[in-house]
């Protein structure tokens, strides 16, 4: 395959608030914050005696960016933001070690936390997706055209109602396969309108790219509607880097928009915070999709409730197998690409949920005993005597 190879691209969770700047500089500036979470009180307790306005303001915030402060100067450390999160039930503080200071922030992190004054502390890490794009003309048909059955599903159910939040790099919302798909774009890397990124274009095209417009491609949801929610940058073709900040606040604002599933292609350590709101999320009714990691990353594959999709066998036990090899879908400016990888098979699964999600809410996949998504099965088992499901799946090699 000619053309521009992705490969293994990086998504480097760094430390909340960095926006803007060199991409060089913003890693090594991450490196060095460490988020300091402090515990918000319960809903119905108001540290002033006051049980109206917003939840966490007035003299208990204030409280907590006194403590924040105080607990800056004992260690050491500067001051950067700071960001309620009531949902989770903390305020987060980054601060950051001075220019020159030796000290790790995993190191710092760990001291932190043992003040009894902090919820906890939680360095940096590291996480990782797996695709690759080729600058080629699209495809003459999608593998998912035969392999699922695509026209017939979708006479079952195009996805209509259900919201699909795209936690990824940057979706170009005037595509010609999306214009009208995105009924939410937010950009948490910095403060300007998101631009069109690769591997978020591409995601979003497969689930949910128009069928209506005879060009392009058809994704498997094309009546769904998205949530685009950019919590990484495309710094170079082969390389896409996340804040961690950006993909809590993404999280974050896939619960408050009311997202149905939530497609997340990334992994890496085990981190608090975002587990913290995947556990929200799915206490919400979300389903939370994610792509089976390249090596041993337990998040966000091996958090419980995760639906975990690769696009090759061998996979793990209780992991499904999608579509996600040459797979043409939408890229920037206006065009198509051909994409390769387990971010791509777990946005087929995103799709193919939203189908089963619009027949019924608590819809899951049905799979072989291989474990490959057998999408014929999905959607009879939820589409009930009122509709016909498709004929049978097709078990081709990916």
């Amino acid at each position: 395959m000619r053309g521009l190879v992705l490969g293994l691209q990086l998504l480097l969770l760094l430390a909340c608030g960095l926006v803007g700047g060199p991409v060089a500089a913003q890693a090594e500036e991450a490196q060095r914050q460490v988020l300091v979470m402090l515990q918000l009180p319960k809903a119905h307790y108001r540290p002033d005696g006051s049980y109206a306005g917003h939840y966490g303001a007035g003299m208990g915030r204030q409280s907590r960016q006194q403590v924040a402060q105080s607990l800056a100067g004992q260690h050491g450390l500067e001051m950067r933001s700071e960001w309620p999160m009531p949902l989770a039930g903390v305020d987060c503080f980054v601060m950051q070690l001075p220019a020159g200071d030796r000290r790790s922030s995993a190191d710092v992190a760990r001291t932190v936390s043992e003040d009894r004054r902090v919820a906890w502390a939680q360095p940096v890490g590291l996480y990782q997706a797996e695709g690759s794009s080729a600058q080629e003309p699209l495809y003459a048909a999608q593998p998912v055209a035969q392999q699922w059955r695509l026209a017939e599903l979708h006479r079952v159910a195009t996805g209509r109602g259900v919201r699909v939040a795209v936690v990824d790099s940057g979706v170009e919302t005037r595509h010609p396969d999306l214009a009208g798909q995105v009924v939410h774009s937010q950009n948490f890397v910095g403060d300007q309108p998101p631009p069109a990124e690769h591997h978020g274009t591409a995601v979003a095209g497969i689930i949910a790219a128009r069928a209506d417009n005879g060009a392009g491609i058809a994704g498997i949801a094309p009546q769904a509607r998205l949530l685009a929610l950019r919590a990484c940058w495309q710094a170079s073709p082969a390389q896409t880097l996340c804040t961690g900040l950006g993909l809590a606040k993404a999280l974050y604002a896939a619960i408050q928009q009311g997202a149905h599933i939530i497609n997340l292609s990334l992994g890496g350590p085990d981190d608090r915070l975002l587990a913290l709101l995947l556990d929200q999320a799915q206490a919400r009714g979300a389903t939370v999709v994610a792509a089976l990691p390249i090596r041993d990353a337990p998040f966000p594959a091996k958090h419980p409730g995760v639906l975990v999709v690769g696009s090759a066998p061998p996979v793990p036990s209780g992991a499904l197998l999608a579509p996600g090899r040459d797979v043409p879908s939408t890229a920037p400016g206006g065009g198509w690409a051909v994409v390769t990888g387990s971010s791509f098979a777990a946005a087929h699964a995103a799709g193919l949920l939203a189908l089963a999600r619009e027949l019924d809410g608590r819809a899951t996949l049905v799979s072989t005993a291989q474990g490959r998504i057998d999408s014929c099965a999905t959607l009879a088992r939820w589409a009930g005597q009122h509709h016909a499901a498709c004929t049978a799946v097709v078990h081709t090699a990916e």
